[in-house]
Protein backbone atom coordinates (compact mmCIF):
# COMPACT_ATOMS: atom_id res chain seq x y z
CA UNK A 1 0.00 0.00 0.00
CA UNK A 2 1.90 3.59 -1.12
CA UNK A 3 1.92 5.86 1.56
CA UNK A 4 -1.12 7.93 -0.76
CA UNK A 5 -2.93 5.08 0.25
CA UNK A 6 -2.45 5.63 3.24
CA UNK A 7 -3.04 9.06 3.56
CA UNK A 8 -6.22 8.32 2.29
CA UNK A 9 -7.35 6.16 4.56
CA UNK A 10 -6.13 8.48 7.82
CA UNK A 11 -7.96 10.83 6.07
CA UNK A 12 -11.33 8.77 5.93
CA UNK A 13 -11.06 7.43 9.29
CA UNK A 14 -10.88 11.40 10.94
CA UNK A 15 -14.17 11.72 9.28
CA UNK A 16 -15.89 8.34 11.08
CA UNK A 17 -14.36 9.37 14.17
CA UNK A 18 -15.76 12.64 13.48
CA UNK A 19 -19.19 11.12 12.87
CA UNK A 20 -18.69 8.88 15.81
CA UNK A 21 -18.20 12.15 18.15
CA UNK A 22 -20.88 13.79 16.91
CA UNK A 23 -23.47 11.08 17.54
CA UNK A 24 -22.45 10.76 21.13
CA UNK A 25 -22.74 14.36 21.38
CA UNK A 26 -26.38 14.32 20.03
CA UNK A 27 -27.55 11.10 22.40
CA UNK A 28 -25.97 13.48 25.31
CA UNK A 29 -28.20 16.54 23.90
CA UNK A 30 -30.78 14.57 23.57
CA UNK A 31 -30.77 13.40 27.52
CA UNK A 32 -29.73 16.36 28.71
CA UNK A 33 -33.13 18.41 27.08
CA UNK A 34 -35.32 15.43 28.53
CA UNK A 35 -33.83 15.82 31.64
CA UNK A 36 -34.20 19.85 31.83
CA UNK A 37 -37.94 19.81 30.00
CA UNK A 38 -38.90 16.95 32.72
CA UNK A 39 -37.48 19.54 35.02
CA UNK A 40 -39.72 22.04 34.23
CA UNK A 41 -42.65 19.91 34.33
CA UNK A 42 -41.72 18.64 37.93
CA UNK A 43 -42.38 22.92 38.91
CA UNK A 44 -45.06 23.76 36.36
CA UNK A 45 -47.11 19.98 36.35
CA UNK A 46 -48.18 20.79 33.23
CA UNK A 47 -48.45 17.53 31.31
CA UNK A 48 -47.94 18.78 27.96
CA UNK A 49 -44.76 19.38 28.18
CA UNK A 50 -44.05 15.42 28.54
CA UNK A 51 -45.36 15.51 24.83
CA UNK A 52 -43.37 18.28 23.93
CA UNK A 53 -40.32 16.24 25.22
CA UNK A 54 -41.20 13.51 22.69
CA UNK A 55 -40.54 16.07 19.82
CA UNK A 56 -37.13 16.84 20.24
CA UNK A 57 -35.92 12.84 20.97
CA UNK A 58 -37.92 12.36 17.65
CA UNK A 59 -35.54 15.31 16.04
CA UNK A 60 -32.13 14.01 17.79
CA UNK A 61 -32.75 10.51 16.48
CA UNK A 62 -33.01 11.38 12.94
CA UNK A 63 -30.10 13.54 12.70
CA UNK A 64 -28.31 11.18 15.47
CA UNK A 65 -29.44 8.66 12.39
CA UNK A 66 -28.06 11.14 9.36
CA UNK A 67 -24.52 10.78 11.32
CA UNK A 68 -24.69 6.83 11.52
CA UNK A 69 -25.43 6.70 7.60
CA UNK A 70 -22.66 8.68 7.03
CA UNK A 71 -20.37 7.22 8.84
CA UNK A 72 -21.20 3.91 7.26
CA UNK A 73 -21.05 5.45 3.96
CA UNK A 74 -17.14 6.00 4.97
CA UNK A 75 -16.63 3.21 6.34
CA UNK A 76 -17.60 1.46 3.40
CA UNK A 77 -15.16 4.11 1.31
CA UNK A 78 -12.60 2.71 3.97
CA UNK A 79 -13.08 -0.92 3.42
CA UNK A 80 -12.88 -0.46 -0.36
CA UNK A 81 -9.58 1.42 -0.09
CA UNK A 82 -7.82 -0.37 2.19
CA UNK A 83 -9.12 -3.87 -0.05
CA UNK A 84 -5.77 -3.53 -2.40
CA UNK A 85 -6.19 -7.04 -3.66
CA UNK A 86 -9.50 -6.73 -4.98
CA UNK A 87 -8.98 -3.72 -7.05
CA UNK A 88 -10.73 -4.51 -9.67
CA UNK A 89 -14.02 -5.25 -8.10
CA UNK A 90 -13.38 -1.77 -6.39
CA UNK A 91 -15.96 1.57 -6.84
CA UNK A 92 -13.86 3.88 -9.38
CA UNK A 93 -12.11 6.11 -6.63
CA UNK A 94 -9.03 8.51 -7.45
CA UNK A 95 -6.71 9.18 -5.22
CA UNK A 96 -8.16 11.26 -2.02
CA UNK A 97 -11.54 11.06 -3.39
CA UNK A 98 -14.31 11.07 -0.97
CA UNK A 99 -17.27 9.97 -2.51
CA UNK A 100 -19.35 8.49 0.17
CA UNK A 101 -22.82 9.29 -2.09
CA UNK A 102 -21.23 6.22 -3.82
CA UNK A 103 -22.70 3.67 -1.04
CA UNK A 104 -26.61 4.17 -1.31
CA UNK A 105 -28.48 0.59 -0.64
CA UNK A 106 -28.52 -1.48 2.06
CA UNK A 107 -26.87 -1.09 4.88
CA UNK A 108 -25.84 2.40 3.74
CA UNK A 109 -29.26 3.73 3.57
CA UNK A 110 -30.86 6.46 5.99
CA UNK A 111 -33.40 4.26 6.08
CA UNK A 112 -31.41 1.04 7.70
CA UNK A 113 -29.45 3.49 10.06
CA UNK A 114 -32.90 4.74 11.31
CA UNK A 115 -33.85 1.52 12.32
CA UNK A 116 -30.67 0.30 13.20
CA UNK A 117 -30.53 -1.76 16.74
CA UNK A 118 -28.58 1.31 18.19
CA UNK A 119 -30.63 3.69 17.20
CA UNK A 120 -33.87 1.82 18.42
CA UNK A 121 -32.45 0.48 21.94
CA UNK A 122 -31.55 4.15 22.68
CA UNK A 123 -34.30 6.24 21.48
CA UNK A 124 -37.36 4.33 21.19
CA UNK A 125 -37.50 3.75 25.02
CA UNK A 126 -36.78 7.01 25.39
CA UNK A 127 -40.15 7.98 23.46
CA UNK A 128 -42.36 5.32 24.85
CA UNK A 129 -41.53 6.06 28.27
CA UNK A 130 -42.49 9.79 28.11
CA UNK A 131 -45.77 8.40 26.60
CA UNK A 132 -46.56 6.37 29.11
CA UNK A 133 -45.62 9.00 31.56
CA UNK A 134 -47.45 10.94 29.74
CA UNK A 135 -50.28 8.70 30.27
CA UNK A 136 -50.34 8.44 33.85
CA UNK A 137 -50.22 11.46 34.74
CA UNK A 138 -52.81 12.42 32.48
CA UNK A 139 -54.76 9.70 34.43
CA UNK A 140 -53.62 9.88 38.19
CA UNK A 141 -54.03 14.05 37.70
Amino acid sequence: MSSEQLKHLEFIQNVITRMNSNSFQIKGWAVTIISALLAVYSTNNNNSLILICILPTTVFWFLDSYYLCQERKFRGLFNDIAEVSKVEDRKELKIFEMRPDLYVDGKYSYRSSLLSGTMLIFYLPLILILFGLYLIFNCII
